[in-house]
């Protein structure tokens, strides 16, 4: 009995050692790492939505990926966010296509003065547009999904009631939106948002022309006890991934993110409309800020100096092979076709 106890522990030993070999190679993959940059701080909405984004990844590949997310200019920051991602430097970044006019024009052509009533038309049809047209300026990576910002309004330490007002004040703005500012007979200053707070500390800027989620994100209701409502031109942001390593990528993951695209449009936009009216609901509780309407006859001023604009966009497109007035045509009809749901 002695004996053959001991040859069933001998037996048993050998096979938990066999067992224990083979473990390396029974055990389940190690996860997909992706890094994922991003530019402004972590409790703003491009942030948002990227910590949505990374969720929903991670969920819908069974735990197959797994991101680390660099908010707040911690791994890439504003203006070298596309080359970043196109280098390997990170693997998916945020940018916001304002901040670079020339580099995108199509995309860019979304922050003209169309229209737009809120983030989540205007995402979807900068959405729409992307997938149409296939900018050339995007061949290098792989475009994850767009957004926007909710349109721009104009925040300052003093009243702006008319165009008197706005004459000559230093406002931060970028892209389609300082063009705008210019034209209406004001300084744009452009610098990324991120900026912008140490601008108004120091008196570099009066003021700021922007979506009104950041009256709360960025405290702007301090400082800027004044906000004209203009529903104006819109920031447009993309998200991006390096070519190298999406191509590396399983087809079943290529496919959630795929599936992902429409969907964070909408999501992103949604969350901003909703954020905006939060942000201004705070602002009004906290710093008491004024929100001044202009008058019909005030606005018909400011429309007629902005008539020109998309005519001068649609020139210098020409000039440069594209074809300005489908592009100018798909936005409307986007535009429109998102605004009846």
């Amino acid at each position: 009995m002695k004996k053959k106890s001991f040859l069933r522990l001998a037996v048993l030993a050998i096979s938990v050692l066999f067992l224990g070999s083979l473990l390396p190679t029974l055990s389940v993959a190690a996860p997909i790492k992706l890094n994922y940059a991003n530019f402004p701080p972590a409790p703003t909405f491009p942030c948002v939505q990227m910590e949505r984004w990374k969720e929903e990844v991670e969920k819908r590949t069974g735990g197959k990926v797994a991101i680390k997310t660099f908010p707040g200019g911690t791994l890439l920051g504003a203006k070298n966010m596309m080359d970043g991602v196109i280098a390997g430097q990170a693997d998916i970044g945020c940018l916001c296509m304002a901040y670079q006019p020339g580099r995108f024009i199509v995309t860019n052509a979304t922050a003209l003065p169309v229209g737009f009533p809120d983030a989540t038309i205007a995402s979807l049809t900068l959405w729409d547009l992307y997938r149409k047209q296939k900018p050339e300026e995007f061949a290098k990576v792989k475009v994850l999904t767009m957004f926007t910002c909710a349109p721009a309004n104009i925040y300052a330490k003093k009243p702006v009631r008319n165009l008197e007002d706005l004459k000559g004040l230093e406002l931060r703005a970028s892209g389609g939106v300082a063009q705008y500012l210019k034209v209406l007979g004001a300084a744009p200053v452009g610098m990324p948002q991120s900026e912008t707070p140490e601008a108004l500390q120091k008196g570099v800027v009066q003021g700021a022309v922007s979506s009104l989620e950041t009256l709360m994100d960025f405290k702007y209701a301090e400082i800027c006890k004044y906000v004209t409502m203009i529903n104006g031109p819109v920031y447009p942001f993309a998200v991006v991934m390096n070519m190298e390593k999406w191509n590396s990528l399983p087809k079943d993951v290529q496919e959630v993110m795929d599936g992902l695209g429409t969907e964070q449009a909408w999501w992103t936009g949604n969350y901003m409309d909703q954020h905006v009216i939060k942000s201004i609901e705070w602002s009004k509780k906290n710093h008491n800020i004024e929100i001044i309407k202009l008058t019909q006859k005030e606005l018909a001023r400011w429309d007629k100096l902005l008539k020109p604009i998309p005519d001068k966009w649609s020139q210098d497109a020409k000039a440069k092979g594209l074809p300005a007035r489908t592009i100018l045509k798909d936005i409307k009809v986007a535009r429109d076709y998102h605004s009846r749901f």
